[in-house]
């Protein structure tokens, strides 16, 4: 079993949250069904799976059900013993077959008698279809392929490690020069590998990166199945722009430019598309903000952004060419740049992070801002040797008005801090985390005092 983060996310949802169900969304393959299914076995003395996709006639039996006694009633037909009342778990896979259980999810849970959880890939797609969206009654925990922590704890790396990885980002400290070019190596067959369960599961099993190619390659096939299969209108953008991803990444700006599509349609026909792929959970926009000020969201531009593939796996097997081999065997001629990046997104997002870059003409490009306690952290991803050359964070920290007073490096430098600025190893992006917001927010009020000015 690969070692999963969102394991104790559930464990803690079902150990705070009993009269609620879990949604998990996410896109296809990234491990959904394999830990709901470890999680019931391990707690319930019963579990129910019922797969909308591998057995279609579920979604027959529950149609216009209406109660929860209905559905249950229906249930008990196919599953009978299995259904044990208070010790069962009942998984719903694959739910945007069956949207509407989705509104009736309310009613099983008021009922009280079983457990529920549901993940489906594409869910963010097919929301604005749903009449009624279970407020209260269901909490959605997003998933997404392995980061590089995770990815380590695949391949051995225990928690001593860890520890002083975290000490030396903490510190601001070099490590071991030794450890750290193990992890570099680590880092690129990550860049090769990726984070998709059954890919790393390949590798891990066979060594083979032709099989593991292949994997990956037959996900992004699955993954062009569902374009043309649940977006017919618009499915030769999407096609045209999924197929763009990697090419656009490399290009200089890696900014997507509408000529590059078609100069002929307008940006708000592509601009539908952007946004499914992203709802879909496929890929990672990055969207620009005109000011490099907290919160970046009222700065943000809506028709200027990158766009990054949900697996970094998945984009190199896109490349092709034989460049697995040739990115672990450091061949100069591979421009590591856009896979940096696309880790750097990926990393950013699974940590509770929103993308936004930043691109001015008098500044200069930052490849990434992040905020902070209220504070804007600009971030270069750099792949080569060049990575004390940042000119635009340089230009940020002497703003006064923008209040920046530090930024990140992340390239394949040791830990070093040079005045504002402070290099980190590229792997070392999994310790940058989103601040934990406090569970109660109390602020005491008495305005009573306006009463006396009155009387």
């Amino acid at each position: 079993m690969l070692k999963r983060k969102i394991y104790k996310q559930i464990v803690d949802f079902y150990n705070n949250n009993p009269e609620k169900a879990l949604m998990i969304t996410g896109a296809r393959q990234v491990g959904k069904s394999y830990i709901i299914e470890e999680y019931a076995k391990k707690n319930f003395k019963s579990y129910i799976r019922i797969d909308f996709i591998k057995n279609p006639d579920y979604v027959e039996i529950l149609k216009d059900a209406g109660s929860a006694e209905n559905i249950l009633l229906r249930l008990s037909s196919v599953f009978g013993d299995k259904l044990i009342p208070n010790n069962t778990m009942i998984f719903f896979d694959e739910v945007q077959e069956c949207k509407e259980l989705i509104t009736q999810i309310k009613y099983l849970v008021q009922e009280g008698s079983y457990k529920y959880v549901l993940s489906g890939s594409l869910l963010g797609t097919i929301f604005q279809d749903i009449h009624s969206v279970p407020v209260g009654y269901m909490s959605i925990i997003r998933m997404y392929p392995l980061d590089f922590e995770e990815f380590a704890w695949a391949n051995g790396i225990g928690e001593k490690v860890f520890e002083v990885l975290s000490d030396a980002y903490q510190n601001k400290m070099p490590i071991d020069e030794y450890i750290h070019k193990r992890l570099l190596s680590l880092f690129e067959l990550y860049l090769v590998v990726g984070g998709m369960p059954s890919s790393i599961t390949q590798y891990l099993k066979t060594k083979n990166l032709k099989i593991v190619a292949e994997e990956q390659l037959s996900i992004v096939d699955l993954y062009k199945q569902d374009i043309a299969k649940y977006d017919k209108e618009e499915k030769l953008y999407l096609r045209e722009i999924f197929d763009l991803i990697p090419s656009e990444l490399h290009s200089k700006n890696k900014r997507f430019i509408l000529k590059n599509l078609n100069e002929y349609t307008k940006f708000s026909k592509y601009h539908n598309s952007f946004i499914w792929l992203s709802n879909a959970g496929v890929a990672l926009p990055s969207y620009v903000a005109s000011e490099p000020k907290s919160p970046l969201v009222m700065s943000r531009s809506t028709n200027l952004f990158k766009l990054y593939l949900n697996d970094v796996g998945l984009l190199t097997a896109m490349y092709g060419n034989d460049i697995q081999l040739k990115i672990l065997n450091h061949e100069t001629e591979i421009n590591f740049g856009a896979l940096y990046e696309n880790v750097a997104a990926e990393e950013l997002t699974a940590h509770g992070f929103r993308l936004f870059f930043f691109n001015n003409k008098k500044f200069g490009e930052v490849d990434f801002l992040v905020e902070s306690e209220g504070k804007i952290i600009p971030l270069e991803i750099k792949s080569g040797k060049n990575y004390v050359r940042h000119n635009a964070i340089n230009n940020l920290l002497k703003i006064k008005e923008f209040d920046i007073d530090k930024g990140y490096v992340f390239c394949n430098s040791n830990v070093k801090k040079e005045d504002k600025i402070t290099y980190y190893p590229i792997y070392m992006l999994m310790f940058l985390k989103k601040n934990i917001v406090p569970k109660d927010m109390v602020f005491e009020s008495d305005f009573r005092d306006i009463n006396n000015i009155v009387s």
